[in-house]
């Protein structure tokens, strides 16, 4: 199976500055989360289009997400968008909008505590998205926290 993972930042990807003492959105981390996992059947690729927490996100960044996504509807047999929490449902519903039905399950996931973080969701998180990549039928969905 081929996924592909469009990483747009949100607090799963931030990381602890110690110089500044403070989060940062300044690197992907979902490679780190992938590679925790075993995964010998899975073909995965990355496209890192945006670092932000998704408070920042523009009208602007949607359309790349969506953009970026359409483009990769014929690339892969499942997209995984990591994106952050506060307004991930506002980007769902443009994808929805945007490309339903797509050819493919497109999911939605993020983290409520920074990857980096001991009592982290995000390996959770992603190991349901990729689950659900599998199991659910073509259109846009959101997966965390054991739910879809």
């Amino acid at each position: 199976m081929r996924v592909t993972f469009i990483t747009t930042g949100g607090t799963i990807a931030k990381t602890y500055d110690e110089y500044r003492g403070a989060l940062r959105n300044d690197r992907p981390v979902v490679e780190n989360i992938v590679a925790a996992l075993r995964l010998p059947d899975l073909e995965v690729t990355y496209k890192h289009i945006l670092y932000k927490d998704s408070l920042d996100l523009t009208e602007a960044d949607r359309r790349l997400i969506v953009e970026s996504t359409r483009v990769t509807l014929s690339e892969a047999d499942a997209i995984i968008v990591v994106h952050g929490t506060d307004t991930l449902t506002v980007t769902g519903e443009l994808l929805y909008r945007e490309l339903h039905p797509p050819p493919i399950p497109v999911v939605l996931t993020g983290a409520m505590r920074p990857f980096e973080f001991r009592d982290s969701d995000a390996l959770q998180n992603v190991t349901e998205a990729l689950l659900a990549c599998r199991l659910v039928e073509p259109g846009i969905y959101v997966v965390m926290h054991n739910r879809v």
